[in-house]
């Protein structure tokens, strides 16, 4: 069950959360831009600042 994964922490430059105060959207989209380049098939699960917590997807068949 992926519930059940561990959540991988990373972390990401000031600008995207910047956007966070000014911009929920620009916020959002900045940030999965940002870890789909670095992290391909990891999803972002929850944010805290200064850590986002990723979930590793690859390899899942969706149903």
């Amino acid at each position: 069950m992926i519930e059940d994964k561990p959540l991988m922490q990373s972390m990401m430059g000031e600008r995207i959360w910047q956007l966070m105060q000014v911009d929920q959207e620009a916020f959002k989209r900045e940030a999965r831009e940002y870890f789909a380049r670095g992290y391909p098939g990891w999803t972002i699960k929850r944010v805290k600042y200064p850590i986002v917590y990723l979930l590793d997807e690859r390899g899942q068949v969706s149903e």
